[in-house]
């Protein structure tokens, strides 16, 4: 359908306003960082760098503690995305692609626990994990991250299963393939956009988690980023270049991770919205 001079003027006009929505504030915050303090907090801002250093990551990664920071955010993150995954797929081909009683029942009771805020159970976790000694530790958070990212997750990967023709797995039946198999071998490969984006999902989720890791976490060599971020904040000063810095630093990891798996990402975009 071709369109009109108006019609394309409206739509290229919108992308370009979602753009400058979306990109000016981490253009800011990159430009930002590489300021001179002088030119960051000017009275008239400038969208452009008229000033050049490194200072601010130098103060960053020599000076603060973001890299400790830095390796605990990407173990929690990491370890979370991974069991999130693990659990989300095996959980989705059951209640999608196998009968069984009370099926739809706990399937919405798994979803009814993603409607409630984290805190709501804030304090009933707290008081879980003190007992079990899991206060302060990392393998908290992971819990946490998984508990909530799951119920999603699998609702993620009930579009990407419907795409797959039930025949392929019916042939696999009628050759002797057990469950185990037809999941590993015949979906997995086929649903691979679908892995991709529960992952970066679940990553982005636990890298920028704050209420359950400024609460469970007491020691300041076991924060993540955004805890630690909020000890740069000072109560009548606030040290812009090393929080822009560190800010442009967090970035960098999930930006990677959108650089791997991001061919995947896009694919499922529309895979999963096919039947």
């Amino acid at each position: 359908m071709k369109r009109t001079f108006g019609q394309a003027l409206s739509l290229y006009g919108g992308l370009l306003l979602i753009v400058l929505l979306i990109g000016l504030p981490f253009w800011w915050v990159i430009t930002g960082s590489i300021k001179l303090p002088r030119e960051i907090i000017q009275r008239v801002p400038t969208m452009f760098p008229e000033s050049f250093t490194l200072q601010h990551f130098e103060k960053l990664l020599q000076a603060s503690d973001f890299p400790v920071y830095l390796i605990n955010s990407m173990i929690v993150a990491s370890f979370s995305t991974a069991f999130t995954v693990l659990l989300a797929l095996p959980a989705a081909y059951a209640f999608f692609r196998m009968e069984f009683p009370g099926r739809n029942a706990l399937y919405r009771t798994i979803l009814l626990a993603y409607a409630f805020p984290g805190v709501v159970v804030l304090i009933p976790l707290y008081g879980l994990f003190a007992k079990v000694g899991l206060i302060d530790s990392p393998v908290a958070l992971v819990l946490v991250n998984v508990a909530f990212a799951l119920p999603f997750s699998i609702w993620m990967m009930r579009s990407f299963l419907a795409t797959v023709p039930r025949e392929i797995e019916e042939a696999a039946v009628v050759d002797g393939a057990p469950p185990t198999t037809i999941l590993v071998r015949i979906l997995m490969p086929l649903i691979a956009p679908g892995i991709a984006s529960v992952a970066i999902f679940a990553f982005i989720s636990s890298w920028t988690e704050y209420l359950f890791a400024s609460v469970l976490i007491v020691s300041d060599a076991r924060r993540t980023i955004p805890v630690g971020f909020a000890g740069i904040i000072g109560q009548y000063q606030i040290d812009w270049g090393l929080l822009l810095a560190g800010a442009t630093a967090a970035i960098i990891p999930v930006v990677a991770l959108f650089a791997l798996v991001g061919r995947w990402f896009v694919s499922g975009l529309t895979d999963g919205a096919v039947k």
